[in-house]
């Protein structure tokens, strides 16, 4: 049977290229009669957030990323604080919309961003949508910040990178869906200097975000991730299959387990 309430929310978490998985979710979720009607996102899970609130198909979403090359010299940031200048993603991200802006939205989007200036993480909710949609996925060292409303914002996942919260005074119901899931590893993974900064960074923001798992009535963590390197877009398929499996069984569980 159908999941059906009032307000049902979809809180997608950053992680990458793993957060392709996101799309096997809302395609889990589609095909078992479920439908959010408020949708928050960080990083990755913005720009997905952003397409599933716009009515893009999964389809759709899924030719999006193969046709991206993020690395090209031609997205090279110059003269700015980054090796790459996010803007330059506008072109493909503005053919997915009709309008720039959350009004033109057919569901309530909560985009998480990080405010470099102030240092603290705030939610977008209105106004300019594409600007809002690259700054939460403008990944720090990589990507130059986004200048918005006056502003310099960088990515969502340094101070939210799983938005459930902003979803609970909203929604009687809620899903989520987090894509960094954290691994034990191997001594010889930890050889060079940046090795260590990505573990230390991934075991902090994972470790903070734990206690918010159950903030979702079902919380989906799809298996085979954590070996999808953070900027490799060449697995699309099969991310987005681990995706659509984990929350396939995640939903079929919790329905179950309602009609016992």
């Amino acid at each position: 049977m159908p999941i059906t309430y009032t307000n049902c929310g979809l809180a997608l978490s950053g992680g990458g290229a793993r957060g392709i998985a996101h799309i096997g979710v809302i395609k889990a979720m589609e095909e078992l009669g479920i439908e959010a009607s408020h949708v928050s996102g960080t990083s990755m899970g913005a720009v997905i957030g952003s397409f599933y609130a716009v009515g893009l198909s999964t389809g759709a979403m899924v030719d999006f990323f193969r046709k991206i090359n993020l690395f090209s010299y031609k997205n090279y940031a110059r003269k700015m604080p980054g090796f790459i200048n996010p803007l330059v993603f506008e072109k493909f991200l503005r053919p997915c919309f009709e309008k720039d802006d959350f009004s033109s939205l057919k569901r309530k989007l909560y985009i998480a961003t990080t405010n470099l200036l102030t240092g603290k993480g705030e939610i977008l909710t209105d106004g300019q949508l594409i600007k809002a949609i690259m700054a939460s996925a403008s990944f720090p060292g990589i990507f130059a910040p986004v200048e918005l409303n006056n502003q310099l914002y960088a990515d969502g996942g340094i101070t939210n990178n799983y938005p459930v919260g902003v979803l609970k005074p909203h929604c009687d119901f809620i899903i989520g869906s987090y894509v960094s899931p954290l691994k034990t590893i191997s001594k010889k993974e930890l050889k060079s200097t940046m090795s260590v900064i990505n573990r230390v960074f991934h075991v902090l923001m994972y470790n903070l975000e734990e206690p918010y798992f159950n903030d979702a009535d079902i919380f989906i963590m799809p298996e085979g991730l954590s070996n999808v390197q953070l900027f490799n877009l060449k697995q699309v398929d099969a991310i987005m299959e681990a995706g659509y499996t984990a929350a396939s069984a995640a939903i079929k569980n919790y329905s179950r387990q309602k009609m016992e």
